[in-house]
């Protein structure tokens, strides 16, 4: 650019003149008005302090349209991972699902399939998450409680009966024992007649985020990086269209964590699984394209926005840079999105049906490729059928009756959009390179580094809350004095001697000496190289239990013990 064409920034706006107007403005009109009518407060958004009262072309980056934002479905992503993104394909409307028996599960998710849901998530129970069968002293009060229990195959092929899994898409939030659930769902669409290759779905395998976020991990992280490798790398080769991981920023912001700590921490964690992958001899062009994500979505609309909008620009940036990885469908950052579970209140619940409307909204918006809305009655239990319909109802009146789904990225050349989409990638930049300087996303959480970080944010936040800086509608503002939160909805109390009783009857009726050879094979293999994979999946045809599959791996790993976090 010559030195006599006025500057643009990246919009392609001209920039020029606007500081002089800017001071004017404020001196003839902004100071009179703040004088005759003072500004209420100061604004927040979660990853800075305030928000400018306005943004001009001053707040954007200067830089070119192809380098920083360019067409969707070409590199950098900002713009969209499809070229004609919803207006060729909608996003698939997803609803949390699992309570109880697989039986119970199996009816639920058949009812979600004819209210028009097209793809399933599944939610397991503590004692799954953990590692623990049903009848181990851990799984006493938790059997069935805050998900479906799922012990052995057998489980596995009653939650999905009669739900062909070459058709349906089936998202597992399971991450230490991923690798067993998931070969459970392989042999299960075996079972029906079904080649792993044909198996869509995601297991989300991301268990670097619960020792800082959700604490249902088991092993060492070492190890749970090594088995989340076999899993994504056997993944890549047998099961080509299924996500074998899906990075989660969720968690990490439902801890407490800012909108760009959330994408530094998340991206970091990814970083270590890629590392791993290359390390037993992954290729990362092919690795990647199935490295999927789940991020929360927070109540600060436009911050949102430009955060879905960050993650794409930001990730294609990083894996181009840091793996050398050309394959633009390996560039891609594809993200399910769930609304933000602790963001609902249990005063005044039904004001969260508007919180995930925005929340959703705001998903769109930004692009992404899966929803999920978190039900107006989760801040009090699990949630009822009412509940998980209105939720559905919500993203289908944002697909077919709000325009969001008009036309791509409508939010592109807001100033104010832009602004933000350059400091989230700022922000998260240095945290990622922090990180770095640490030795990486397994070292930084064994110092503390990520637990303190969230806690230090979750903290904040709260004061802010508690000190009315920042208004909660229902908790600390518009408060209903005469309200009774009682709870909405609870399990069923006989869930836990039915999966006893399942249980003790799978291990009277099968078949013994080939459950012992198999976790014996795996014993054998875990202190080896070799991809655990095909192990645990002969493990798993045998109806060895979760427990016994994960009992030997403890044996020989160990378990993991949190550092403390003063």
């Amino acid at each position: 650019m010559s030195s006599s064409e006025p500057s643009q920034n990246s919009n392609g706006h001209d920039a020029s003149g606007v500081t002089g107007a800017r001071e004017q403005w404020e001196r003839d009109l902004l100071n009179p008005a703040i004088q005759k009518f003072p500004e209420r407060r100061e604004t927040f958004s979660s990853s800075s302090a305030t928000q400018d009262r306005i943004y001009t072309p001053e707040d954007v980056d200067s830089g070119a349209y192809l380098e920083d934002l360019n067409f969707p479905g070409q590199y950098p992503f900002t713009r969209g991972v499809q070229p004609t993104m919803y207006r060729g394909r909608l996003w698939t409307m997803r609803q949390y699902a699992g309570f109880g028996t697989a039986k119970e599960t199996n009816e639920r998710f058949k009812l979600l399939i004819d209210n028009g849901q097209t793809g399933l998530s599944a939610a397991f129970d503590l004692p799954t998450q953990t590692g623990y069968d049903s009848d181990h002293p851990m799984a006493l009060g938790e059997i069935g409680q805050v998900g479906v229990a799922i012990d052995s195959l057998a489980d596995m092929e009653e939650m999905f009966a009669d739900i062909p899994l070459d058709k349906i898409s089936t998202s597992m939030t399971i991450n230490a024992p991923a690798a067993v659930l998931v070969a459970m769902y392989l042999v299960a669409a075996e079972k029906q007649g079904h080649a792993y290759s044909v198996i869509t779905g995601t297991a989300q395998n991301d268990v670097l985020k619960e020792y800082v976020a959700r604490g249902t991990y088991i092993f060492p992280p070492k190890e749970s990086v090594r088995l989340a490798a076999n899993l994504i790398n056997f993944c890549a080769q047998e099961t080509p269209r299924f996500n074998s991981i899906s990075v989660s920023g969720y968690h990490i912001r439902e801890a407490g964590s800012t909108a760009a700590q959330e994408i530094g921490f998340a991206f970091a964690n990814a970083i270590a699984y890629l590392e791993e992958c290359q390390k037993q001899g992954g290729d990362l062009n092919q690795v990647a394209q199935r490295v999927s994500w789940i991020f929360n979505t927070h109540n600060h609309f436009f911050e949102e926005v430009a955060k879905f909008r960050t993650l794409r620009r930001l990730w294609a940036r990083t894996v181009k840079n840091r793996f050398d990885i050309t394959d633009p469908r390996a560039q891609m950052l594809r993200t399910h999105t769930q609304t933000g579970g602790s963001t609902l209140t249990a005063q005044q619940p039904l004001n969260n049906i508007a919180r995930s409307a925005i929340q959703a909204l705001a998903a769109v918006s930004g692009g992404v490729q899966s929803l999920a809305l978190s039900c107006y009655d989760e801040a009090l239990a699990l949630p009822t059928e009412d509940a998980q319909q209105i939720a559905l109802r919500t993203q289908q009146i944002i697909a077919h009756e709000s325009g969001a789904a008009d036309t791509i990225d409508p939010f592109a050349g807001s100033y104010y959009i832009e602004s933000l989409t350059d400091s989230l990638e700022k922000e998260a930049s240095k945290i990622m390179d922090h990180i770095d300087d640490l030795g990486g996303a397994s070292a930084s959480i064994e110092t503390g580094y990520m637990q303190t970080e969230i806690q230090e944010a979750s903290v904040s936040w709260q004061h802010e809350v508690e000190s009315n800086e920042r208004t909660i509608v229902g908790v600390n503002a518009f408060i209903d004095p005469s309200e009774d939160a009682t709870p909405i909805f609870r399990p069923n109390h006989e869930v836990a001697d039915a999966q006893l009783n399942r249980l003790a009857e799978l291990r009277k009726n099968r078949n013994s000496e080939q459950v012992q050879s198999a976790l014996d094979r795996l014993r054998t293999d875990a202190n080896g190289q070799e991809n655990l994979m095909p192990t645990i999946i002969q493990a798993v045809r045998s109806y060895a239990t979760l427990g016994e599959i994960c009992g030997v791996l403890r044996d020989e790993w160990g378990e993991y013990t949190p550092v403390t976090v003063v």
